[in-house]
Protein backbone atom coordinates (compact mmCIF):
# COMPACT_ATOMS: atom_id res chain seq x y z
CA UNK A 1 0.00 0.00 0.00
CA UNK A 2 2.83 2.45 0.82
CA UNK A 3 4.30 1.68 -2.53
CA UNK A 4 1.23 2.22 -4.25
CA UNK A 5 1.05 5.65 -2.41
CA UNK A 6 4.56 7.03 -3.49
CA UNK A 7 4.11 5.54 -7.20
CA UNK A 8 0.73 7.55 -7.14
CA UNK A 9 2.71 11.08 -5.90
CA UNK A 10 6.01 9.96 -7.78
CA UNK A 11 4.01 10.80 -10.57
CA UNK A 12 3.69 13.93 -12.55
CA UNK A 13 -0.57 13.04 -12.90
CA UNK A 14 -0.94 12.95 -9.04
CA UNK A 15 -2.94 16.27 -9.15
CA UNK A 16 -5.36 14.81 -11.73
CA UNK A 17 -6.03 11.86 -9.50
CA UNK A 18 -6.49 14.13 -6.36
CA UNK A 19 -8.89 16.82 -8.39
CA UNK A 20 -11.27 13.13 -9.32
CA UNK A 21 -11.53 12.56 -5.68
CA UNK A 22 -12.43 16.01 -4.89
CA UNK A 23 -15.35 16.20 -7.49
CA UNK A 24 -16.18 12.53 -6.59
CA UNK A 25 -16.42 13.15 -2.54
CA UNK A 26 -18.70 16.75 -3.40
CA UNK A 27 -20.97 15.29 -5.69
CA UNK A 28 -21.99 12.59 -3.12
CA UNK A 29 -22.30 14.58 -0.48
CA UNK A 30 -24.92 16.66 -2.90
CA UNK A 31 -26.46 13.29 -3.79
CA UNK A 32 -27.06 11.71 -0.70
CA UNK A 33 -27.74 13.67 2.29
CA UNK A 34 -27.66 12.21 5.69
CA UNK A 35 -28.27 13.99 9.16
CA UNK A 36 -27.19 12.89 12.73
CA UNK A 37 -29.50 14.12 15.76
CA UNK A 38 -26.68 13.48 18.38
CA UNK A 39 -29.00 15.35 21.10
CA UNK A 40 -30.44 13.51 23.92
CA UNK A 41 -33.95 15.14 23.45
CA UNK A 42 -33.81 14.60 19.38
CA UNK A 43 -33.96 18.60 18.95
CA UNK A 44 -33.15 17.86 15.40
CA UNK A 45 -35.50 14.80 14.51
CA UNK A 46 -38.88 15.39 12.95
CA UNK A 47 -42.10 12.87 14.02
CA UNK A 48 -43.52 10.26 11.21
CA UNK A 49 -46.57 12.47 10.83
CA UNK A 50 -44.43 15.57 9.66
CA UNK A 51 -42.21 13.90 7.13
CA UNK A 52 -45.59 12.32 5.80
CA UNK A 53 -46.93 15.90 5.30
CA UNK A 54 -44.19 16.77 3.73
CA UNK A 55 -43.47 13.85 1.29
CA UNK A 56 -47.08 13.79 0.63
CA UNK A 57 -46.97 17.24 -0.79
CA UNK A 58 -48.30 17.98 -4.15
CA UNK A 59 -47.70 22.00 -4.31
CA UNK A 60 -45.10 24.32 -3.03
CA UNK A 61 -44.89 25.60 0.37
CA UNK A 62 -44.15 29.40 0.84
CA UNK A 63 -43.34 29.97 4.89
CA UNK A 64 -42.84 33.85 6.16
CA UNK A 65 -41.38 34.30 9.46
CA UNK A 66 -41.39 37.51 10.50
CA UNK A 67 -38.38 37.92 13.37
CA UNK A 68 -36.10 39.39 11.30
CA UNK A 69 -34.36 42.62 13.03
CA UNK A 70 -32.64 43.72 16.55
CA UNK A 71 -34.53 41.29 19.44
CA UNK A 72 -33.26 41.06 22.82
CA UNK A 73 -31.34 37.94 23.35
CA UNK A 74 -34.47 35.90 24.02
CA UNK A 75 -35.91 36.54 20.69
CA UNK A 76 -33.08 36.43 18.56
CA UNK A 77 -32.51 32.33 19.81
CA UNK A 78 -35.93 32.11 18.89
CA UNK A 79 -35.29 33.38 15.57
CA UNK A 80 -32.48 31.15 14.59
CA UNK A 81 -34.27 27.66 16.36
CA UNK A 82 -37.08 29.07 14.37
CA UNK A 83 -34.79 29.25 10.82
CA UNK A 84 -32.86 25.50 12.53
CA UNK A 85 -36.15 23.96 12.23
CA UNK A 86 -37.37 25.28 8.83
CA UNK A 87 -34.12 23.47 7.62
CA UNK A 88 -34.97 20.89 9.01
CA UNK A 89 -38.83 20.67 6.45
CA UNK A 90 -36.71 21.91 3.61
CA UNK A 91 -34.32 19.10 3.67
CA UNK A 92 -37.28 16.77 3.77
CA UNK A 93 -38.58 18.07 0.76
CA UNK A 94 -36.21 20.90 -0.77
CA UNK A 95 -37.99 21.03 -4.18
CA UNK A 96 -41.61 22.43 -2.66
CA UNK A 97 -40.70 24.16 0.84
CA UNK A 98 -39.52 27.87 0.49
CA UNK A 99 -39.06 29.64 3.54
CA UNK A 100 -37.85 33.49 4.54
CA UNK A 101 -36.95 35.28 7.38
CA UNK A 102 -38.58 39.19 6.91
CA UNK A 103 -39.04 42.06 8.86
CA UNK A 104 -42.87 42.91 9.38
CA UNK A 105 -41.99 46.65 8.67
CA UNK A 106 -40.39 45.81 5.13
CA UNK A 107 -42.39 47.22 2.24
CA UNK A 108 -44.49 44.43 0.39
CA UNK A 109 -43.55 44.27 -3.12
CA UNK A 110 -46.00 45.47 -5.70
CA UNK A 111 -48.30 47.23 -2.72
CA UNK A 112 -47.33 50.40 -2.23
CA UNK A 113 -46.99 52.27 1.09
CA UNK A 114 -48.08 48.89 2.61
CA UNK A 115 -46.26 46.70 4.97
CA UNK A 116 -46.12 43.16 6.05
CA UNK A 117 -47.23 44.60 9.51
CA UNK A 118 -50.55 45.51 7.95
CA UNK A 119 -51.11 41.89 6.81
CA UNK A 120 -50.04 40.50 10.08
CA UNK A 121 -52.47 42.44 11.45
CA UNK A 122 -55.54 41.95 9.24
CA UNK A 123 -54.92 38.49 9.89
CA UNK A 124 -55.25 38.65 14.08
CA UNK A 125 -51.58 38.84 14.64
CA UNK A 126 -50.73 40.82 18.37
CA UNK A 127 -47.61 42.82 18.62
CA UNK A 128 -45.24 42.78 21.88
CA UNK A 129 -44.22 46.07 22.41
CA UNK A 130 -40.27 45.99 23.47
CA UNK A 131 -37.53 48.02 24.36
CA UNK A 132 -34.77 47.52 22.37
CA UNK A 133 -30.70 48.34 22.99
CA UNK A 134 -29.57 49.91 19.97
CA UNK A 135 -26.39 51.88 18.41
CA UNK A 136 -28.46 55.29 19.11
CA UNK A 137 -29.45 54.35 22.51
CA UNK A 138 -33.71 52.35 23.49
CA UNK A 139 -35.73 51.74 20.45
CA UNK A 140 -39.31 50.75 21.05
CA UNK A 141 -40.20 47.45 19.01
CA UNK A 142 -43.09 45.45 18.14
CA UNK A 143 -42.19 42.00 17.67
CA UNK A 144 -44.61 39.73 15.49
CA UNK A 145 -43.23 36.20 16.81
CA UNK A 146 -45.62 34.27 13.91
CA UNK A 147 -44.96 32.89 10.57
CA UNK A 148 -47.48 33.13 7.89
CA UNK A 149 -47.82 29.38 5.48
CA UNK A 150 -49.20 29.53 2.17
CA UNK A 151 -50.30 26.97 0.55
CA UNK A 152 -52.53 26.43 -2.86
CA UNK A 153 -53.53 29.96 -2.56
CA UNK A 154 -54.44 29.29 0.93
CA UNK A 155 -52.96 31.12 3.87
CA UNK A 156 -52.03 30.66 8.21
CA UNK A 157 -51.05 32.24 10.42
CA UNK A 158 -48.37 30.09 12.84
CA UNK A 159 -48.12 30.94 16.52
CA UNK A 160 -44.71 30.92 17.52
CA UNK A 161 -44.20 32.76 20.84
CA UNK A 162 -47.36 31.87 23.02
CA UNK A 163 -45.91 33.58 26.50
CA UNK A 164 -47.23 36.48 28.06
CA UNK A 165 -46.62 39.85 26.79
CA UNK A 166 -45.17 41.56 29.62
CA UNK A 167 -43.13 38.68 31.55
CA UNK A 168 -40.96 36.81 28.83
CA UNK A 169 -38.95 34.09 30.78
CA UNK A 170 -36.77 31.74 29.46
CA UNK A 171 -39.08 28.81 29.80
CA UNK A 172 -41.89 30.10 27.76
CA UNK A 173 -38.97 30.66 25.39
CA UNK A 174 -38.41 26.99 25.97
CA UNK A 175 -41.61 25.82 25.40
CA UNK A 176 -41.79 27.60 22.08
CA UNK A 177 -38.72 26.13 20.93
CA UNK A 178 -40.25 22.59 21.99
CA UNK A 179 -43.65 23.87 20.23
CA UNK A 180 -42.37 24.79 17.13
CA UNK A 181 -42.81 21.02 14.70
CA UNK A 182 -46.15 21.38 16.51
CA UNK A 183 -47.68 24.69 15.54
CA UNK A 184 -46.04 24.24 11.90
CA UNK A 185 -47.62 20.81 11.40
CA UNK A 186 -51.18 21.39 13.05
CA UNK A 187 -51.20 24.63 10.37
CA UNK A 188 -50.12 22.64 7.63
CA UNK A 189 -52.28 20.08 7.75
CA UNK A 190 -54.93 22.18 8.44
CA UNK A 191 -54.17 23.47 5.01
CA UNK A 192 -53.72 20.74 3.05
CA UNK A 193 -57.31 19.39 4.87
CA UNK A 194 -59.50 22.56 4.95
CA UNK A 195 -62.67 20.98 6.14
CA UNK A 196 -63.72 22.02 9.51
CA UNK A 197 -64.99 19.67 12.38
CA UNK A 198 -68.11 20.34 13.85
CA UNK A 199 -68.68 21.35 17.03
CA UNK A 200 -72.16 21.50 18.99
CA UNK A 201 -71.99 24.10 21.42
CA UNK A 202 -75.01 22.94 24.10
CA UNK A 203 -77.35 25.46 25.39
CA UNK A 204 -81.10 25.91 26.75
CA UNK A 205 -79.80 24.97 30.16
CA UNK A 206 -78.64 28.64 31.03
CA UNK A 207 -75.06 28.44 29.35
CA UNK A 208 -73.73 31.55 28.38
CA UNK A 209 -74.46 32.67 24.97
CA UNK A 210 -73.27 36.71 25.50
CA UNK A 211 -70.19 38.51 25.22
CA UNK A 212 -67.85 36.19 27.80
CA UNK A 213 -67.82 33.30 24.69
CA UNK A 214 -66.86 35.83 22.45
CA UNK A 215 -62.81 34.45 22.55
CA UNK A 216 -64.44 30.60 23.02
CA UNK A 217 -66.14 31.60 19.51
CA UNK A 218 -62.63 33.23 17.92
CA UNK A 219 -60.10 31.14 18.94
CA UNK A 220 -62.50 27.70 17.68
CA UNK A 221 -63.57 29.01 14.58
CA UNK A 222 -60.06 29.97 13.13
CA UNK A 223 -60.41 24.81 13.20
CA UNK A 224 -63.98 24.17 13.77
CA UNK A 225 -67.01 25.36 12.99
CA UNK A 226 -69.19 25.81 16.31
CA UNK A 227 -73.19 25.41 16.15
CA UNK A 228 -75.79 26.35 18.99
CA UNK A 229 -77.45 23.04 20.11
CA UNK A 230 -80.26 23.34 21.86
CA UNK A 231 -80.72 19.93 23.73
CA UNK A 232 -84.50 20.46 24.44
CA UNK A 233 -85.84 20.94 20.95
CA UNK A 234 -83.16 18.27 19.24
CA UNK A 235 -84.43 14.91 19.33
CA UNK A 236 -80.92 13.24 19.04
CA UNK A 237 -77.37 15.14 18.92
CA UNK A 238 -76.45 14.54 15.39
CA UNK A 239 -73.16 12.04 14.93
CA UNK A 240 -72.11 14.86 12.59
CA UNK A 241 -70.52 16.58 15.55
CA UNK A 242 -67.66 15.75 17.06
CA UNK A 243 -67.37 17.12 19.93
CA UNK A 244 -70.39 18.55 22.37
CA UNK A 245 -69.18 21.21 24.33
CA UNK A 246 -70.84 22.11 27.61
CA UNK A 247 -69.61 25.56 29.36
CA UNK A 248 -71.15 26.60 33.27
CA UNK A 249 -74.63 25.33 32.41
CA UNK A 250 -76.92 27.11 35.75
CA UNK A 251 -80.30 25.07 35.13
CA UNK A 252 -81.18 21.83 36.28
CA UNK A 253 -80.83 18.84 33.02
CA UNK A 254 -83.56 16.70 32.49
CA UNK A 255 -83.71 12.89 32.08
CA UNK A 256 -84.39 13.85 28.37
CA UNK A 257 -81.48 15.76 28.03
CA UNK A 258 -78.90 13.45 29.50
CA UNK A 259 -80.42 10.51 27.74
CA UNK A 260 -78.93 12.31 24.25
CA UNK A 261 -75.65 13.04 26.06
CA UNK A 262 -75.97 9.75 27.14
CA UNK A 263 -76.48 8.07 24.20
CA UNK A 264 -74.33 10.37 21.63
CA UNK A 265 -71.45 9.06 23.82
CA UNK A 266 -72.69 5.46 23.66
CA UNK A 267 -72.36 6.23 19.76
CA UNK A 268 -68.66 7.12 19.78
CA UNK A 269 -69.26 11.23 20.55
CA UNK A 270 -66.81 13.25 22.25
CA UNK A 271 -67.87 15.48 25.45
CA UNK A 272 -65.61 18.26 26.65
CA UNK A 273 -67.25 19.90 29.94
CA UNK A 274 -66.31 22.83 32.06
CA UNK A 275 -68.45 22.82 34.62
CA UNK A 276 -69.25 24.90 38.03
CA UNK A 277 -71.04 22.65 40.79
CA UNK A 278 -71.41 25.80 42.70
CA UNK A 279 -73.00 28.90 42.83
CA UNK A 280 -70.18 31.08 43.26
CA UNK A 281 -69.79 34.41 41.79
CA UNK A 282 -67.18 37.71 41.61
CA UNK A 283 -70.01 39.71 40.94
CA UNK A 284 -71.79 38.97 44.02
CA UNK A 285 -68.81 40.63 45.86
CA UNK A 286 -69.24 44.23 44.37
CA UNK A 287 -72.54 44.91 46.35
CA UNK A 288 -71.72 43.20 49.53
CA UNK A 289 -68.78 41.74 51.35
CA UNK A 290 -69.33 38.31 51.57
CA UNK A 291 -71.05 35.70 49.88
CA UNK A 292 -72.11 31.93 50.40
CA UNK A 293 -71.63 29.32 47.88
CA UNK A 294 -74.25 26.34 47.33
CA UNK A 295 -74.75 23.81 45.31
CA UNK A 296 -76.18 24.09 41.89
CA UNK A 297 -78.24 20.89 41.57
CA UNK A 298 -77.62 20.30 37.95
CA UNK A 299 -78.56 16.67 37.71
CA UNK A 300 -75.55 15.58 36.69
CA UNK A 301 -73.72 13.98 39.38
CA UNK A 302 -75.06 10.66 38.53
CA UNK A 303 -74.26 10.85 35.03
CA UNK A 304 -70.48 11.49 35.21
CA UNK A 305 -70.54 9.36 38.65
CA UNK A 306 -71.51 6.37 35.98
CA UNK A 307 -68.82 7.53 33.25
CA UNK A 308 -65.62 7.57 36.38
CA UNK A 309 -65.70 11.10 37.67
CA UNK A 310 -67.65 12.99 40.46
CA UNK A 311 -67.04 16.95 40.63
CA UNK A 312 -67.41 17.71 44.52
CA UNK A 313 -69.88 20.96 45.97
CA UNK A 314 -66.54 22.61 47.13
CA UNK A 315 -63.92 25.43 46.35
CA UNK A 316 -60.43 24.44 45.30
CA UNK A 317 -58.26 27.51 47.60
CA UNK A 318 -54.63 28.04 46.78
CA UNK A 319 -51.56 30.49 47.53
CA UNK A 320 -50.23 29.72 43.89
CA UNK A 321 -53.08 32.12 42.49
CA UNK A 322 -54.16 35.26 40.34
CA UNK A 323 -54.56 39.03 42.37
CA UNK A 324 -57.35 41.12 42.84
CA UNK A 325 -57.57 44.80 43.99
CA UNK A 326 -58.73 45.24 47.50
CA UNK A 327 -59.35 48.58 49.74
CA UNK A 328 -57.03 48.74 51.85
CA UNK A 329 -57.17 52.50 54.20
CA UNK A 330 -58.29 55.83 52.90
CA UNK A 331 -62.16 56.78 53.16
CA UNK A 332 -65.29 55.65 51.78
CA UNK A 333 -65.31 58.37 48.93
CA UNK A 334 -61.52 57.77 48.44
CA UNK A 335 -60.21 54.39 49.09
CA UNK A 336 -56.89 53.19 48.70
CA UNK A 337 -56.60 49.51 47.19
CA UNK A 338 -53.71 47.54 47.09
CA UNK A 339 -54.06 44.21 44.65
CA UNK A 340 -53.49 41.22 47.26
CA UNK A 341 -53.63 37.37 46.29
CA UNK A 342 -57.33 36.13 46.00
CA UNK A 343 -57.14 32.05 46.91
CA UNK A 344 -60.23 31.47 45.21
CA UNK A 345 -58.51 32.43 41.52
CA UNK A 346 -56.20 29.62 41.75
CA UNK A 347 -53.65 29.38 38.75
CA UNK A 348 -53.05 25.34 38.05
CA UNK A 349 -50.08 23.68 36.91
CA UNK A 350 -50.27 20.83 34.31
CA UNK A 351 -47.26 18.47 34.98
CA UNK A 352 -47.09 17.76 31.30
CA UNK A 353 -48.12 14.00 31.79
CA UNK A 354 -49.90 13.68 29.06
CA UNK A 355 -49.75 15.28 25.61
CA UNK A 356 -53.40 17.58 26.25
CA UNK A 357 -51.06 19.52 28.97
CA UNK A 358 -47.62 19.15 27.77
CA UNK A 359 -45.70 22.59 27.21
CA UNK A 360 -48.52 24.37 28.95
CA UNK A 361 -47.81 27.16 31.44
CA UNK A 362 -50.10 28.02 34.23
CA UNK A 363 -53.80 28.41 34.00
CA UNK A 364 -55.84 30.60 35.53
CA UNK A 365 -59.42 29.51 37.27
CA UNK A 366 -62.22 31.03 39.30
CA UNK A 367 -64.18 29.47 42.23
CA UNK A 368 -62.52 26.10 41.01
CA UNK A 369 -64.31 22.53 42.00
CA UNK A 370 -62.33 19.71 43.05
CA UNK A 371 -62.67 16.28 40.63
CA UNK A 372 -62.61 12.37 42.39
CA UNK A 373 -62.32 9.66 40.52
CA UNK A 374 -64.49 6.31 40.62
CA UNK A 375 -63.76 2.70 40.43
CA UNK A 376 -64.67 2.32 36.62
CA UNK A 377 -61.55 -0.50 35.68
CA UNK A 378 -62.48 -0.08 31.56
CA UNK A 379 -61.89 3.72 31.85
CA UNK A 380 -58.95 5.07 31.86
CA UNK A 381 -58.33 8.75 33.51
CA UNK A 382 -55.75 11.12 33.26
CA UNK A 383 -55.52 14.25 35.66
CA UNK A 384 -54.81 17.13 33.42
CA UNK A 385 -55.11 20.18 36.25
CA UNK A 386 -54.03 20.07 39.79
CA UNK A 387 -53.59 22.77 42.19
CA UNK A 388 -49.86 23.56 43.42
CA UNK A 389 -48.44 21.97 47.16
CA UNK A 390 -49.96 24.98 49.09
CA UNK A 391 -53.75 24.58 48.46
CA UNK A 392 -57.21 23.42 50.30
CA UNK A 393 -60.51 22.84 49.55
CA UNK A 394 -63.59 23.99 51.57
CA UNK A 395 -66.63 22.25 51.50
CA UNK A 396 -70.62 23.83 50.98
CA UNK A 397 -71.80 25.88 52.64
CA UNK A 398 -68.78 28.00 51.90
CA UNK A 399 -68.52 31.45 53.11
CA UNK A 400 -66.60 33.96 50.85
CA UNK A 401 -65.51 37.20 51.55
CA UNK A 402 -63.36 39.71 50.72
CA UNK A 403 -62.15 40.52 54.40
CA UNK A 404 -60.30 37.20 54.22
CA UNK A 405 -57.48 39.38 52.41
CA UNK A 406 -56.91 41.59 55.60
CA UNK A 407 -54.42 39.20 57.04
CA UNK A 408 -52.08 36.88 55.33
CA UNK A 409 -53.77 33.93 54.56
CA UNK A 410 -52.37 30.81 57.82
CA UNK A 411 -49.91 28.52 55.68
CA UNK A 412 -51.04 26.17 58.18
CA UNK A 413 -54.44 25.33 56.32
CA UNK A 414 -53.25 25.46 52.49
CA UNK A 415 -51.30 22.40 52.76
CA UNK A 416 -52.63 19.60 50.31
CA UNK A 417 -51.36 19.54 47.40
CA UNK A 418 -52.22 18.29 43.52
CA UNK A 419 -55.70 18.25 43.88
CA UNK A 420 -57.13 17.68 40.74
CA UNK A 421 -59.34 19.48 38.91
CA UNK A 422 -60.00 18.28 35.63
CA UNK A 423 -59.75 14.95 33.90
CA UNK A 424 -59.82 12.81 30.51
CA UNK A 425 -61.40 9.82 30.57
CA UNK A 426 -60.71 7.25 27.87
CA UNK A 427 -62.65 3.59 27.22
CA UNK A 428 -65.31 2.15 26.90
CA UNK A 429 -67.95 3.69 28.73
CA UNK A 430 -71.61 2.08 30.19
CA UNK A 431 -74.48 4.15 29.79
CA UNK A 432 -76.08 5.52 32.58
CA UNK A 433 -79.56 4.11 31.62
CA UNK A 434 -78.35 0.62 30.74
CA UNK A 435 -81.41 -1.56 32.63
CA UNK A 436 -83.29 1.00 33.70
CA UNK A 437 -84.21 2.92 29.93
CA UNK A 438 -87.82 3.03 29.79
CA UNK A 439 -90.30 2.18 26.89
CA UNK A 440 -90.83 5.68 26.32
CA UNK A 441 -86.98 6.37 26.38
CA UNK A 442 -86.42 3.98 23.99
CA UNK A 443 -89.24 4.63 21.32
CA UNK A 444 -88.33 8.34 21.29
CA UNK A 445 -84.94 6.65 20.58
CA UNK A 446 -86.01 4.53 17.84
CA UNK A 447 -88.32 7.22 16.36
CA UNK A 448 -85.24 9.36 15.57
CA UNK A 449 -84.19 6.15 13.60
CA UNK A 450 -80.98 5.56 16.44
CA UNK A 451 -81.37 2.82 18.49
CA UNK A 452 -80.59 2.42 22.05
CA UNK A 453 -76.69 1.50 22.92
CA UNK A 454 -75.90 -0.09 26.41
CA UNK A 455 -72.57 0.61 26.14
CA UNK A 456 -70.14 2.75 24.15
CA UNK A 457 -67.72 1.70 21.26
CA UNK A 458 -64.22 1.64 22.22
CA UNK A 459 -62.08 4.25 22.00
CA UNK A 460 -64.61 6.55 23.77
CA UNK A 461 -63.10 10.24 25.01
CA UNK A 462 -64.33 12.86 27.29
CA UNK A 463 -62.66 15.69 29.52
CA UNK A 464 -64.79 16.86 32.83
CA UNK A 465 -63.18 20.33 34.19
CA UNK A 466 -64.46 21.88 37.30
CA UNK A 467 -64.62 25.12 36.43
CA UNK A 468 -67.23 27.00 34.09
CA UNK A 469 -65.34 30.04 33.86
CA UNK A 470 -62.06 28.85 32.50
CA UNK A 471 -63.06 29.35 29.08
CA UNK A 472 -64.82 32.15 29.15
CA UNK A 473 -63.35 36.11 29.38
CA UNK A 474 -63.94 39.42 31.02
CA UNK A 475 -64.86 42.98 29.04
CA UNK A 476 -63.15 45.63 29.52
CA UNK A 477 -65.27 49.14 28.99
CA UNK A 478 -62.49 50.53 27.36
CA UNK A 479 -60.83 47.41 24.54
CA UNK A 480 -64.22 45.42 24.96
CA UNK A 481 -64.20 41.25 25.32
CA UNK A 482 -60.79 40.04 26.54
CA UNK A 483 -58.75 37.17 25.37
CA UNK A 484 -59.52 34.10 27.87
CA UNK A 485 -57.05 33.82 30.80
CA UNK A 486 -56.59 37.24 31.02
CA UNK A 487 -58.28 39.37 34.61
CA UNK A 488 -59.77 42.68 34.20
CA UNK A 489 -59.20 43.49 37.12
CA UNK A 490 -55.30 43.46 36.82
CA UNK A 491 -54.93 45.33 33.38
CA UNK A 492 -52.77 47.68 33.14
CA UNK A 493 -50.78 46.86 36.17
CA UNK A 494 -47.93 45.06 36.67
CA UNK A 495 -49.57 41.44 37.45
CA UNK A 496 -51.08 42.14 34.56
CA UNK A 497 -50.76 38.56 32.35
CA UNK A 498 -52.83 36.24 30.03
CA UNK A 499 -52.69 32.68 31.31
CA UNK A 500 -52.26 29.41 29.23
CA UNK A 501 -56.50 28.84 29.05
CA UNK A 502 -57.18 29.18 25.38
CA UNK A 503 -54.01 26.67 25.15
CA UNK A 504 -55.75 24.26 27.07
CA UNK A 505 -58.67 24.90 25.66
CA UNK A 506 -57.56 23.98 21.95
CA UNK A 507 -55.30 21.49 23.02
CA UNK A 508 -58.74 20.02 24.74
CA UNK A 509 -60.18 19.95 21.46
CA UNK A 510 -57.55 18.83 18.99
CA UNK A 511 -57.07 15.68 21.04
CA UNK A 512 -60.88 14.55 21.39
CA UNK A 513 -61.02 15.30 17.13
CA UNK A 514 -57.92 15.61 15.23
CA UNK A 515 -55.26 13.08 14.04
CA UNK A 516 -53.28 11.61 16.64
CA UNK A 517 -49.94 11.63 14.76
CA UNK A 518 -50.46 15.86 14.53
CA UNK A 519 -51.09 15.81 18.51
CA UNK A 520 -48.08 13.46 19.17
CA UNK A 521 -45.87 16.28 18.04
CA UNK A 522 -46.45 18.25 21.83
CA UNK A 523 -44.58 15.56 22.99
CA UNK A 524 -41.24 16.93 21.67
CA UNK A 525 -39.10 18.01 24.85
CA UNK A 526 -36.32 20.67 25.22
CA UNK A 527 -34.68 20.65 28.08
CA UNK A 528 -33.92 24.16 30.04
CA UNK A 529 -30.26 23.56 31.14
CA UNK A 530 -30.15 26.50 33.32
CA UNK A 531 -26.86 27.13 35.82
CA UNK A 532 -28.12 27.13 39.35
CA UNK A 533 -28.12 30.53 40.37
CA UNK A 534 -26.63 29.45 43.95
CA UNK A 535 -23.84 27.82 42.92
CA UNK A 536 -22.96 30.42 40.52
CA UNK A 537 -23.03 32.91 43.28
CA UNK A 538 -20.88 30.62 45.88
CA UNK A 539 -18.68 29.60 43.34
CA UNK A 540 -18.10 33.08 41.40
CA UNK A 541 -14.48 33.61 42.24
CA UNK A 542 -13.12 30.02 41.41
CA UNK A 543 -14.56 30.05 37.88
CA UNK A 544 -13.54 33.67 37.38
CA UNK A 545 -10.07 31.96 38.41
CA UNK A 546 -10.32 29.30 36.03
CA UNK A 547 -11.78 30.58 33.08
CA UNK A 548 -9.23 34.23 33.26
CA UNK A 549 -5.96 33.74 35.53
CA UNK A 550 -5.77 30.03 35.11
CA UNK A 551 -5.06 30.01 31.24
CA UNK A 552 -2.42 33.42 32.14
CA UNK A 553 -0.81 31.46 34.27
CA UNK A 554 -0.37 28.48 32.18
CA UNK A 555 0.97 30.43 29.53
CA UNK A 556 4.03 32.13 31.46
CA UNK A 557 4.71 28.77 33.06
CA UNK A 558 5.24 27.28 29.70
CA UNK A 559 7.21 30.60 28.73
CA UNK A 560 9.47 29.87 31.67
CA UNK A 561 9.73 26.05 31.20
CA UNK A 562 10.20 26.76 27.73
CA UNK A 563 13.56 29.29 28.49
CA UNK A 564 14.96 27.33 31.22
CA UNK A 565 15.62 24.43 28.82
CA UNK A 566 16.77 26.56 26.10
CA UNK A 567 19.53 27.72 28.72
CA UNK A 568 20.60 24.42 29.79
CA UNK A 569 20.31 23.23 25.79
CA UNK A 570 22.41 25.91 24.70
CA UNK A 571 24.62 26.51 27.89
CA UNK A 572 28.58 27.23 27.10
Amino acid sequence: MKNIVNKIFASKYWWLLLLVILFAVNYIALTFHARFDLTKEKRYTLSKATKDLLKNLDDEVQIDVFLKGEFPAGFKKLANSTEEFLGLLKDRNSSKMHYRIISPQDEMPRLMNKTYEDTLIGMGASAINLSVQVKAGEENKRVYPVAIISYKGRQALVNLYAGGRRMITAVEMNSAEALMEYQFAKTLDGLINPSKPLIGYSMGNGEPTDYKTYDLQQTLQQDYQMFLLDLKKQPIIPDTFKVLLIVKPTAQFTEEEKLKIDQYIMRGGKLLCFIDNLIAEQDSLRYTPETIAFDRDLNLTDQLFKYGVRINTDLVMDLQCDYMPFAVGGSQDNPQFEFLKWNYYPLFESGGNHTINKNTGLIAGRFVNSIDTINTPEIKKTPLLYSSANSRAISTPALISINENKNVPEDAKFKKKNIPVAFLLEGKFTSLYRNRASKSQIDSLNAAGIPFRNESIDGGKMIVVGDGDMVLNDISPKDGPLPMGMNFYTMGSQYEYQFANRDFLLNCMEYLVNKPGIIETRNKDIVLRLLNSQKVKDQKTTWQFINIALPVLLVLLFGWVYQQVRKRKYAA
